[in-house]
């Protein structure tokens, strides 16, 4: 067994919850135990949120090449142990090995990067003598420190990679941690956080609690003990969350539904090659999945053409087997939920191309056609592998679609045309436009955010850090002697 299942990290320590309940997680392709994990209560909350503040004294005080010292052996080990994680990433989440290995392969540079970010905190020196009145006896500077208590509650749909852009920016910062990661994906996040644990981290720095969101979300975000919280998920729960939080730091990652612009000049091989990654990839349980592609109609039955047997090539099927590149959604409610809502659309007029049919929790990747920008399948987040298509006569009306939405995280256009690009890039309501690509292509170090319903703040492990420091300036009178 491993030293994580069943328990809470609290203090330094690896604890049953006070109730001593727990709960069995199970794969999502074949309903196969996994591992076990622990149910916490609001006392559990209580006493992690209280193991965090000692541990923030220690750590806050901790010098910097200390703490990056620790970061970099948190790195090292979650490097050694890449194929375990993704082993529990895919058994727990249902996506392909394939998949699992490249995420897990991430997480030692996230740390890497946090550790070098975060020995880096800049401060500013202040002219006050150009301010009427003030000479040149004052001295003023800026100093950026940590916030305090983090809280850090993450998804499902990357239970290593999501996780690790809240805790490697918060921790290398000098910040402490009490990560809430989904209910139905905790084993990534325990056996990431062991990694921290074993490389030396201070008790109490890091702690991490199991169990139901609606449970524990509301005990969480409330304490006034919290200084900061990073949050990624539904536009409904992030709206809650700053119903609730108070007055406190809030980084939100929230929906969307990004849409991506193929104009008549854009080279239709790279496109359809691009969309047909972008979309599918992780079953499209990805905030910056290709959702909406808005084609020119003077090129769209090529598009469509070029486009579809690229998706009909996607290998879906068991997580574990060789070969398999797509593979289940979280759940059955998840499974259902997309499946309805592809078949609503076709009940609506649209034109299914291509899948869309479901065997047990995966669904093969769908192309839907033919679609009213106006509908729910394009204006709600689908977080399934479906592209829906529809038709544009002009940039100026593709850019109107692209906007038309509640969300604004993610977006592409592909076009040859530099006027056109441009025009996308200032017109386009999204925290990232791409030119000639996607929008589902992240790099860790980049500012990645949305606007609109799509959240605040900035993730990304250099924008994380300035959004988990405060600012504090400083001035040093002195007497003139002049």
């Amino acid at each position: 067994m491993r030293v994580f299942d069943g328990k809470l990290l609290i203090g330094g320590n690896w604890v049953s919850s006070i109730s001593g309940l727990c709960e069995e997680v199970k794969s999502p392709y074949n309903g196969e135990v996994v591992g076990i994990a622990a149910v916490a209560n609001v006392e559990d909350i209580d006493m992690a949120i209280s193991a965090a503040e000692e541990g923030f004294a220690i750590w806050r005080r901790t010098p910097a090449h200390q703490r990056a010292a620790i970061m970099m052996k948190a790195a090292a080990l979650a490097d050694e142990r890449i194929e375990e994680i993704a082993q529990i990433i895919s058994s727990e989440n249902g996506k392909s090995l394939l998949e699992a290995r490249g995420e897990a392969g991430r997480c030692g540079e996230i740390i890497r990067l946090g550790a070098f970010e975060g020995s880096q905190l800049y401060g500013d020196s202040l002219p006050l003598d150009a301010n009427k009145g003030t000479g040149q006896e004052k001295i003023g500077f800026t100093l950026r420190q940590p916030v305090g208590v983090v809280v850090a509650i993450s998804p499902f749909n990357y239970p290593a990679l999501l996780v690790m852009h809240k805790l490697s920016p918060a921790l290398s910062s000098g910040n402490s941690v009490v990560l809430k990661p989904a209910q139905s994906t905790p084993l990534t996040a325990l056996a990431l956080a062991q990694c921290f644990v074993d490389a030396g981290l201070p008790a109490g720095v890091l702690n991490v609690v199991t169990g139901s969101g609606t449970q524990l979300g509301d005990a969480l975000v409330r304490d006034s003990r919290v200084r900061k919280i990073s949050f990624t998920g539904s536009t409904a729960v992030g709206t809650r969350i700053t119903q609730l939080a108070g007055v406190k730091k809030l980084s939100l990652e929230l929906g969307a539904s990004s849409p991506v612009i193929v104009m008549d000049d854009a080279d239709l091989e790279l496109a359809a090659r691009a969309v047909s990654i972008g979309g599918y990839i992780n079953a499209g349980q990805v905030c910056i999945s290709v959702q909406r592609v808005i084609v020119h109609e003077k090129i769209k039955r090529d598009f469509l053409d070029a486009l579809k047997p690229l998706v009909e090539k996607i290998n879906v099927g068991d997580p574990k087997a060789d070969g398999t590149e797509v593979g289940t959604l979280i759940n059955e409610r998840e499974t259902n939920r997309v499946v309805a809502s592809i078949r609503n659309a076709v009940d609506q007029g649209a034109v299914l191309i291509t899948g869309g049919e479901k065997n047990g929790n995966i669904i093969t990747p769908a192309i839907v056609s033919e679609v009213d920008p106006s509908s729910n399948i394009a204006q709600e987040e689908l977080f399934g592998p479906a592209v829906v298509v529809s038709t544009t006569d002009s940039l100026k009306q593709a850019l109107h679609i692209a906007n038309s939405t509640p969300y604004g995280l993610g977006s592409g256009i592909f076009t040859r045309e530099v006027n056109s690009a441009i025009q996308a890039a200032r017109e386009i309501d999204s925290g990232v436009v791409h030119v000639n690509w996607t929008p589902l292509w992240r790099a860790d170090l980049m500012p990645y955010g949305g606007f609109k319903a799509s959240g605040i703040g900035k993730e990304g492990v250099r924008s994380a850090i300035e959004e988990m420091t405060e600012v504090k300036t400083v001035i040093l009178h002195g007497q003139s002697w002049q």
